[in-house]
């Protein structure tokens, strides 16, 4: 379907041809015709799906067909992190470029004096992260009484991270009446009881499967001890020509000790977690995407909101305790119709997470050996291995290797 069918004013229509996109993807034909219908909207999409832009371009039209209200902001969005906060409101700026419509976005880890001055200047649209959002309420920075549409993008991961209080606080002090869109990966039980909270009988949209991941990605795992895992990965990234790929790691401090290694290895390297400084994250982030640094290391926090055109392999260093930060990790590969590739690694101490991780996504992940790293801890039950090859078979015979196939 094309956006053209979608009932957009002219301005946005523009804009999103300047961004060379001429077809909407699922969750856009189902999202942004609810959206402009004024209802709200309860949907789950996968990163990488184009929700942005499907609450976005609903988002500026609503507010283009009103008045300013004083400089007071008429939409907010709320999202997890700094990253994903300074996404969206580029993403704001980019299809709002041709409507006079002003856009701020205020987060932790930036100066809280500047953001005043940028809050009394107004703006139409203020995108902001829960807790800065409530240092500012509470210096009566800011004013949130005419906000006639609030978005809760990724509240999934909002609520993992103990933005529940906070979320709660804000959204009863917006006014009753008002157009609320919730974005999230999962419905799981908070999700559902902070939608009937503060949602008014909300349509609800799914696209694949409920904790589904992208058809694109091709995943797979190498059962490694946890003490060679650094070497594997400086061997596969040479071996395999990988230009670039983004590992998560479970601590900050793992993410720094591996960004050093891999230095030491010859692979430029770069870390983002929580004890980053802006500048610094966004530092790294430049540099990998112009492919100066080959290996980005991040921890589940730091990651959100990372948006990276054709990042080919996402690497699970460490397994994510909870199945569902697998799914947001692999998500940042295999976007706007590109393949991709998750590669996890499984200690022995890790299989129970990695079985929890195969029944979440629901499908079989192959997971094999790499010649010259085979495991000697022995802690769970070994895979099931196919003759010659990969577990399940399909191997390439005299390869030398047991592990998950390389992409070419």
């Amino acid at each position: 379907m094309s956006f053209d069918s979608l009932g957009l004013r002219a301005e946005l229509s523009r804009s999103i041809k300047e961004q060379g996109y001429d077809q909407a993807t699922q969750i856009q034909q189902q999202a942004i015709p609810a959206a402009l219908a004024g209802r709200d909207l309860m949907a789950s999409a996968q990163t990488g799906t184009g929700k942005t832009a499907a609450f976005t371009l609903p988002l500026l039209q609503k507010l283009s067909e009103g008045k300013s209200q004083g400089g007071r902001p008429r939409a907010l969005v709320l999202t997890p992190t700094r990253e994903l906060a300074a996404q969206v409101e580029d993403s704001v700026r980019t299809y709002g470029r041709h409507l006079p419509l002003r856009s701020v976005a205020i987060y932790g880890g930036a100066g809280i004096g500047p953001q005043i001055r940028q809050l009394k200047s107004g703006m139409d649209i203020l995108v902001a992260t829960p807790g800065r959002l409530m240092d500012h309420m509470e210096r009566g920075t800011v004013n949130l009484s005419d906000i006639e549409v609030l978005v809760l993008d990724e509240a999934d991961r909002m609520l993992d991270m103990g933005f529940l209080p906070a979320i709660e606080k804000i959204a009863r002090t917006l006014p009753d009446a008002r157009q609320t869109m919730l974005f999230s990966a999962t419905f799981s039980a908070p999700i559902q009881k902070l939608a009937q909270k503060f949602m008014n009988e909300p349509e609800l949209i799914q696209t694949g499967e409920r904790n589904g991941t992208a058809e694109r990605v091709d995943q797979s795992a190498y059962m490694v001890d946890g003490g060679r895992k650094r070497e594997l990965l400086t061997h596969l990234i040479g071996t395999q020509n990988w230009r670039s790929v983004l590992v998560f790691t479970r601590t900050k401090r793992g993410a720094d000790q591996l960004a050093k290694q891999l230095e030491t290895d010859g692979i430029r390297s770069a870390a983002i977690h929580g004890d980053k400084s802006q500048g610094a994250r966004n530092k790294a982030l430049k540099e990998f995407k112009h492919e100066n640094v080959r290996a980005l290391i991040a921890t589940d926090v730091a990651a959100r909101g990372i948006d990276i055109d054709r990042l080919e392999y996402v690497v699970n260093y460490d397994l994510p305790d909870n199945p569902d930060d697998y799914v947001h990790r692999i998500g940042r590969t295999g976007r706007g119709g590109e393949s991709g590739s998750a590669v996890s690694f499984v200690s022995g101490q890790e299989k129970g997470q990695f079985n929890s991780i195969r029944k979440v996504v629901s499908r079989e992940i192959p997971a094999g050996v790499e010649a010259g790293f085979e495991p000697v801890q022995k802690s769970g039950p070994a895979p099931k291995r196919g003759g010659g090859g990969r577990p399940g078979g399909g191997g390439r015979p005299g390869a030398g290797r047991n592990g998950p196939p390389r992409r070419r």
